[in-house]
């Protein structure tokens, strides 16, 4: 393999290029050597490379260098990968299998082409290292995914999606030659039926040109596989495709071949990986051609770099052997640099290496808001927003409200009347919960264990709560359910594990609990209302909410909403609609957060819960023993069933995940809580409802009172003139009042001190604000007498307050 010299084998990249040169067709060799426009950004990348000065390091005692590195789960022997490039056939006929071999002798990745030469099959069987697919995004969806999953059928282990090509840049020598594709190339793995000789007019027609961020939720839907974006030159497009969950992205102006004005790769690269700040793997493509040029990029905050055309220029001189020539120049010259500059591996390397430069300082954060006075006093503006958000406020005026007026009758609790419960049947319970432990075989000392420590994390009568699931049609394995400290810490851990970027939103039935709502301003989550219409909420309503956000560039992550006769307006989702809220959710990659604190303390049939209903595992189910057991017990537990793969295809359950969440928060739930409520579903044999049936009828009896109260007080005929109206609730503890003026705290001061009636503005239960003239009504805590005494002076109040007002 000589080289321009004659017989001396080729000494650098360069050598390799004035071989391939004189090996290939011109107009095969402008196809790759060329770019867009006047090739501008084609020398800006090699130029911004040629422009760097390092600092070596003296008598530093580095005698040895490892180039290995391990990204996305993966050991690298070193951090170069080959980058895709199309249509290696046209420069060898062994294609892509010569170029696959040759990078798994220094075990490092080959990033395929679509338009790939060589079957995916073929490219696996040949591997030594691993493969990524790189994507372009075609109009026909199925084909794309076909590509997808037949990749991750040969074994590929990532994928790379070009986001820079809505269509090809104009490529004068392209243009200047009429350059078409050699009758022998061709994109194996693409329908053999289209048309590739042009591949302008290709792109063109096929390739679809109105991406959005939304293509990497499609993506992520269909393939567990890491995903990283390849085309980012700002850091606004690379902390967009962190939000959205790329797992990596890649700085690259596709070699110069599409914008003329774009910058060097290199220019961009500090600016990317600043905004970034470690989130996620930045790669950098484009201009490398000495060792010198990965320890640039490594300098100024690459974790590894792409090489495109050298190992071409490579193949095409001499195949298999030439690639990895070229590979092997590249791992010499870049042990070269570090020994020369006292690191010892790719991991040592920082901005320090570069002359002139430092190791990136630790910036002291800036301090927001005052200082604090001191002497024992904080000023609030420096605590967590949460702290002043305004619902946290107006929940203290109501409580401050029912303690001012003790006479007064309130709607505002919801929750059991306490006439269902005795003292005794916490004794008889935990006894219950003992005994089914003896009838298990445990010993003293283990019932002992069992109630006196901790116990596991994901709770110890995890069965007993599958079993009570199972009948309410729920099918949930033991493994798959974690007990919690409430129904507020499963919506707390829930939001923890699924939401990591800043631009993952929760999406909210609105009115919505304030209890998610809460912990998603704690959790500096950002939220998305899905309101509820007069026939409650709709899959077209969820839709909707999910394309506004998506335009946005973010990523819904999940909605929670209330299906059965939800807190607080006391709706209930239709058969029909939740089929279609689980279609739609599947459809558009969206976890449902079910929350169903009521189901079992109504007497209506009940419809099935969405997790009994969810073939494909978009809900995570969220229980409470509150209302259906005591609330005292403060006991909980959700159902996720879903599974984690990570990016070297390892599966661990989701409830899993969130248990170790749970291990930092609260350690474990109770065991004597646990063991009461074990009891209390032992006796009851684990149905629920059954056990509720007298509490339920009462609950019933008492919305049946408020409604024919309201319709004497407000008759039908004349809810027009008074400007009332309300909702027909099938069951629960709360249904919501329209009335024609503001619900505010001034008017609920009224109420209370002058009609001894207490009730909840419903403006409390929009995130975003609504509700100002609707009030939330609950029954639960009082009896039938008091509860229709009350509506008699919430009226008298409604019609009075209208006068006035």
């Amino acid at each position: 393999m000589p080289s321009e010299h004659g017989d001396t084998p080729p000494l650098n990249l360069d050598d390799y290029e004035e071989l391939a040169r004189a090996a290939l067709d011109p107009g095969i060799w402008d196809f790759i050597r060329g770019g867009a426009g006047d090739e501008r950004a084609v020398a800006a990348n090699t130029a911004a490379f040629d422009a760097v000065r390092f600092a070596p390091r003296v008598l530093s005692g580095v005698d040895k260098v490892d180039l290995s590195i391990r990204l996305l789960d993966q050991s690298w022997a070193m951090p170069i990968a080959v980058a895709p490039m199309a249509h290696h056939t046209m420069v060898h006929p062994e294609g892509e299998v010569a170029t696959v071999r040759a990078a798994g002798r220094f075990g490092v990745p080959v990033v395929v082409s679509t338009f790939a030469g060589r079957t995916f099959e073929e490219l696996a069987a040949a591997a030594a290292g691993p493969l990524w697919l790189q994507l372009y995004c075609f109009r026909d969806r199925g084909l794309t995914r076909e590509l997808v999953e037949r990749a991750a059928a040969a074994g590929f282990t990532g994928l790379v999606l070009t986001v820079d090509v809505p269509r090809l840049g104009r490529r004068l020598r392209d243009v200047r030659n009429a350059f078409r594709l050699p009758e022998h190339v061709r994109p194996v793995n693409l329908p053999a039926s289209a048309a590739y000789s042009s591949t302008d007019v290709h792109a063109r027609s096929e390739l679809d040109p109105a991406l959005d961020w939304s293509v990497v939720d499609w993506l992520r839907a269909i393939s567990p596989l890491p995903l990283l974006l390849k085309g980012i030159l700002t850091p606004d497009d690379a902390l967009h495709a962190a939000g959205v969950g790329a797992d990596g992205v890649i700085v690259s102006n596709h070699g110069g071949r599409q914008l003329d004005a774009a910058p060097a790769t290199l220019d961009a690269l500090p600016a990317v990986a600043d905004a970034l700040g470690g989130r996620c793997p930045v790669l950098l493509d484009g201009g490398v051609r000495r060792g010198r040029d990965v320890a640039a990029a490594l300098a100024r905050g690459a974790d590894a770099v792409l090489v495109g055309r050298p190992v071409l220029y490579g193949l095409a001189a001499a195949g298999e052997e030439g690639a990895a020539g070229v590979l092997g120049i590249l791992a010499d010259e870049l042990t070269d640099v570090l020994l020369q500059t006292g690191r010892r591996s790719p991991s040592d390397v920082d901005a320090s290496l570069l002359f002139g430069g430092a190791a990136p300082a630790v910036a002291a954060p800036a301090v927001e808001g005052p200082a604090d006075p001191g002497g024992g006093l904080l000023a609030k503006q420096g605590l967590h927003s949460s702290v002043s958000a305004p619902v946290m406020d107006t929940m203290n005026f109501l409580n401050e409200i029912t303690t001012r007026h003790p006479g007064a009758i309130s709607f505002a609790p919801g929750r059991p009347l306490e006439d269902f419960f005795q003292t005794e049947q916490i004794f008889r319970w935990l006894r219950g919960y003992i005994d089914h432990l003896t009838g298990l075989g445990r010993s003293g000392e283990q019932i002992r264990t069992t109630l006196f420590q901790y116990g596991a994390t994901a709770g110890h009568i995890r069965d007993l709560v599958s079993r009570t699931l199972a009948d309410d049609g729920v099918t949930a394995d033991p493994a798959d359910i974690v007990v919690t400290v409430g129904a507020q810490e499963a919506m707390f851990l829930a939001l923890r594990a699924l939401f990591a970027s800043p631009r993952d939103v929760l999406l909210v039935a609105s009115p919505c609990y304030v209890g998610i709502t809460g912990a998603a301003r704690m959790l500096d989550i950002a939220m998305a209302e899905v309101p509820e219409g007069p026939d409650g909420l709709t899959a077209a309503a969820f839709e909707h909410a999910v394309a506004e956000v998506r335009a946005k560039g973010n990523r819904p992550r999940a909605f929670y909403l209330v299906p059965d006769y939800s807190n607080p307006s006391g709706s209930t989702v239709p058969l029909r609609a939740r089929h279609e809220l689980l279609e739609a959710a599947a459809r558009d990659g969206v976890l449902i957060l079910e929350d169903s604190p009521y189901r079992m303390v109504g007497s209506a049939p009940p419809l099935p819960p969405l997790k009994a209903l969810d073939p494909a595992r978009c809900v995570v189910h969220i229980g409470s023993f509150a209302k259906s057991a005591f609330p005292g017990a403060r006991l909980g537990y959700l159902v996720a069933d879903q599974e984690v793969v990570d990016a070297g295809g390892e599966r661990t359950r989701l409830a899993d995940e969130i248990a170790k969440l749970k291990s930092m928060l609260t350690v474990n739930t109770p065991s004597l809580s646990q063991a009461v409520v074990g009891g209390l579903l032992l006796e009851s044999d684990f149905g629920l409802r059954a056990r509720n049936e007298v509490a339920a009828a009462a609950y019933d009896a008492n919305l049946i009172a408020v409604l024919d109260t309201l319709n004497r007080l407000f008759p039908e005929d004349g809810q027009a003139e008074h400007g009332v109206s309300w909702n027909r609730p099938t069951g629960g503890f709360f249904l919501a009042v329209n009335v024609p003026f503001a619900a505010d705290e001034a008017a609920l001061a009224v109420s209370a001190e002058q009609y001894g009636v207490i009730w909840t503005p419903m403006r409390y239960f929009h995130p975003s604000g609504g509700g100002e003239n609707v009030i939330r009504l609950a029954w639960s805590y009082l009896t039938r007498e008091r509860a229709v005494e009350g509506i008699e002076r919430f009226a008298a109040f409604v019609t009075e307050y209208t006068g006035v007002h």
